[in-house]
């Protein structure tokens, strides 16, 4: 594909023209759901499960009813009436809308109460009673094959275990007769614990049923209102033209936005039998402890090598835990999405890895939470073998790295299991990451400390990451291929509306995508507005996450723009009565080759296209409109170096200093960039040191709120120290890489790994996030190390 080319017209590609957006957001001026309010408007509270596993006896909302302010009770009994007890999942399993036999987690949904405000909706939820006999919990995904362990699935006719999907990729033979050829074997078990995208706004909808078109418009919290659009279609029967969804502005999405969940379906239902508007907005807790998850991957890892560090063969075994129901929101083929991009950086001969998925008694999701499904796990695996590789051979965990990478003039490079990575100089990070941090003298002034008996590491990830799920032939959510839009009008005086299928939740779409039009077309950024949300104006797209809004819709974007500059071509040939290939272009103007002074600016091409004497057979007008369908998938990819101190007396890990080199492609808007790498980084800070949401035996939730459920505030993350490397893409219009997802996927490892290193002259080599201050201080204890 043909690269983008420099501009120097206002905000094109490269420049860092303030974000457009934030003019309202930093106003207060920004429209969220739960600032919709339409006439007779009433107002939804839903009743949740105390219980992880309980079979449900009878369900008594007599006394809610008799409340003031509640208009109606919705069971999953009266739901079955209408065919919507149950509903599809973007994985192709059944999920309960609201429980009907037994509930499977504590948090799920039992009765929907309908009020005429929120207040009396909520208080009315006292008033429900529901007789429950508790049933046998499942927490612990390793004994949810056990022979005795209760049956979570036994609506599914014939099931007889837990089991859900195994899932293998690579060549198992090749990988053993590697691994039989290898020096050494070094083994890692490590988990990925639960964690929650926990994203500023919650979930929510306003469902508004006009009785008098037949027509639903639903205002979503939405990382992809054309799939949701097409999914409640599929669920609630309504035909897809009468359904439009509006997702205004969203206050983070982090995959957390993707699935459809039960409060949107019976919020719909609710308005569609009662003929009025119903708005529902979960809570903080409701957020935390039933909607998507992320993570919760156990996984056994092994990596063959010789006795001089050279890396031969990985093989992984992975448990993965799904929670009551296969819910996971991801947009690959395979049910354990792109875990097979588990070899990262480095040259293998062979690798095979295996996934066994499993249901219990928690929230159910599994969604691509700053990351392209699955992918953050597996560059942790790898990552956290690598280092303890180092630690095992006593080769430095910067040189063992440097011996194994993927070499530049071997791109593109087929990975054993099967990825064609598009370009990459590994190499080339690794040095800009041990210049900027000084590595050398760190080194020496770890020696010294270690003498005097103090704590200090040094971790390291060189990820690699896979992400624009476009690519049809391989990615889809509920059978619809992963392509993405982008419409383009330029009204006579040269001003435009750019229109999106992928949706912004904080990216800065408005202001990156006007800029690629700006390079591509040479109209300043300024003069092209963005929107984005609303299917009724909007073309057919599948959305934001998986970091692909740039690698899809990015590239539609591009395209579109270009056709209209061949158009622009073609009439400033005809008004210079000059062939169009004897035309150069540059940023906005048309000249003759080796006659600059005939010119003509787009402005004036676009101005002509609305008048009569075009040449012959061109339709007046300029729009157009692109769907775009990758050839090929990005990899982005980086080194991160993380220094820490471990306070020997009480476990205290305290990040002193971390430096993060990407390459994300061309840059649309390095200020952007850099932002999006900040919030990432602090996100897999969030996820080393402080976020879990766990579970006691009886399958209650910890983590169901933010006392709980510790995110990083300005006070505990650190200063952040960012480099560049960059390799565009050759798959891409403009060279993009993506790099929304980069720093969540590449980071924390090189946390853990930090304090793997300090802590493994006691002979430390593995210990699992979050790095609280208990757990480092026990492995110390446990290490027989005072601390004096």
């Amino acid at each position: 594909m043909t690269a983008a080319t420099e501009s120097t017209v206002q905000g094109a590609i490269g420049q860092s023209p303030k974000r457009v957006e934030d003019d309202r957001f930093i106003r207060g001026r920004g429209s969220y759901v739960d600032d919709v309010q339409l006439p007779g408007m009433l107002f939804m509270a839903i009743y949740r499960s105390p219980f992880a596993h309980a079979t449900i006896n009878s369900i008594d909302c007599s006394r809610a009813l008799a409340m003031p302010g509640v208009l109606a009770c919705i069971t999953g009994k009266d739901l079955e009436a209408h065919g919507l007890a149950w509903m599809p999942t973007l994985a192709g399993d059944t999920q309960a809308v609201l429980a009907t036999d037994k509930v499977r987690f504590q948090g799920q949904e039992v009765v929907c109460v309908i009020a005429k405000t929120q207040y009396q909706a909520e208080d009315a939820l006292e008033g429900i009673d529901v007789d429950y006999d508790p049933l046998p919990v499942i927490v612990d995904p390793g004994k949810a094959m056990d022979a005795d362990a209760p049956i979570i699935r036994s609506d599914l006719e014939g099931k007889a275990d837990n089991h859900i999907f195994t899932w293998e990729s690579g060549d198992a033979d090749a990988t053993e007769r590697v691994f039989q050829e290898a020096d050494l074997v070094v083994k890692l078990d490590t988990l990925y614990p639960r964690i929650h995208p926990a994203p500023m706004e919650t979930c929510g909808c306003v469902s508004d049923y006009n009785t008098a078109t037949g027509k639903m418009t639903v205002h979503l919290t939405s990382q992809a209102p054309h799939a949701h659009r097409t999914l409640f279609a599929l669920v609630a029967g309504l035909p897809e033209q009468k359904i439009r969804i509006i997702s205004p502005d969203v206050g983070g999405g982090f995959g957390n936005k993707v699935p459809i969940y039960p409060g949107y379906v019976v919020a719909t239902a609710a308005s569609l039998l009662i003929g009025k508007p119903v708005k529902w907005i979960e809570s903080r807790s409701e957020n935390l402890i039933s909607t998507g998850f992320a993570r919760d991957y156990h996984m056994s890892g092994e990596l063959a090598a010789t006795k001089d560090g050279k890396m031969l063969g990985l093989r992984a075994n992975v448990l993965a835990d799904h929670g009551a129901f296969n819910a996971q929101a991801q947009p690959s083929k395979w049910p354990a999405g792109f875990f097979n991009i588990a070899t990262g950086s480095y040259d293998f001969k062979a690798a095979y890895c295996k996934v066994d998925g499993v249901y219990t008694n928690k929230a159910p999701g599994g969604i691509a939470y700053r990351c392209s499904f699955r992918v953050t796990e597996a560059a942790y695996l790898i990552e956290r073998l690598v280092e303890n590789l180092a630690l095992e051979t006593g080769i430095d965990a910067a040189e063992i790295r440097r011996r194994n990478f993927i070499q530049p003039d071997q791109f593109p490079y087929r990975s054993p299991m099967g990825w064609e990575y598009d370009s990459g100089d590994y190499e080339k990070a690794l040095n800009i990451a041990l210049d900027l941090v000084g590595y050398e003298e760190l080194r020496k002034e770890q020696a010294a400390k270690r003498e005097r008996g103090e704590i200090m590491g040094i971790g390291f990830s060189s990820f690699t990451e896979i992400v624009g799920a476009g690519m049809s032939k391989i990615c889809d959510i509920a059978g619809l291929a992963m392509i993405d839009s982008a419409e383009l009008r330029i009204h006579p005086t040269g001003k435009g509306v750019l229109k999106l299928g992928v949706q912004s939740q904080g990216q800065g779409h408005e202001t990156t995508f006007a800029q690629i039009v700006a390079n591509e077309l040479g109209i300043p950024s300024d003069d092209i507005a963005v929107e984005h949300g609303d299917t009724d104006h909007t073309p057919y797209g599948l959305g934001t996450y998986a970091s692909r809004s740039t690698p899809t819709g990015g590239a539609a974007t591009a395209i579109v723009a270009r056709k209209l500059r061949e158009k622009a071509r073609q009439i400033a040939a005809h008004m210079l009565e000059c062939a169009p290939d004897d035309l150069e272009f540059d940023s906005g103007t048309f000249s003759v080759k080796g006659s600059p002074d005939q010119k003509k600016t787009v402005q004036e091409c676009i101005f002509a296209a609305y008048q009569p004497g075009l040449p012959e057979g061109m339709e007046n007008g300029f729009e157009d409109v692109t769907y775009y369908d990758a050839p090929e998938m990005t990899y982005p990819f980086g080194t991160y170096i993380c220094v820490v101190d471990v306070d020997k007396g009480t476990g205290e890990v305290k990040v002193r200093k971390f430096v993060a080199v990407d390459d994300c492609g061309t840059r649309i808007n390095p200020m952007i960039v850099d932002g999006q790498i900040h919030g990432g980084l602090t996100q897999g800070f969030g996820t080393a040191m402080m976020e879990l949401i766990s579970f006691d035996e009886d399958g209650n939730c910890f983590g169901g709120n933010f006392m709980d459920y510790l995110i990083p505030t300005a006070v505990e993350s650190p200063s952040w120290t960012l480099g560049e490397c960059t390799t565009p893409s050759p798959h891409h219009p403009i060279g993009a890489k993506g790099v929304g997802e980069s720093p969540t996927v590449g980071s924390p490892q090189a946390f853990v790994n930090a304090v793997v290193d300090a802590l493994s002259p006691y002979g430390v080599t593995n210990i699992d996030m979050p790095l609280s201050a208990h757990k480092v201080w026990k492995a110390l204890r446990d290490a027989g190390v005072s601390d004096e």
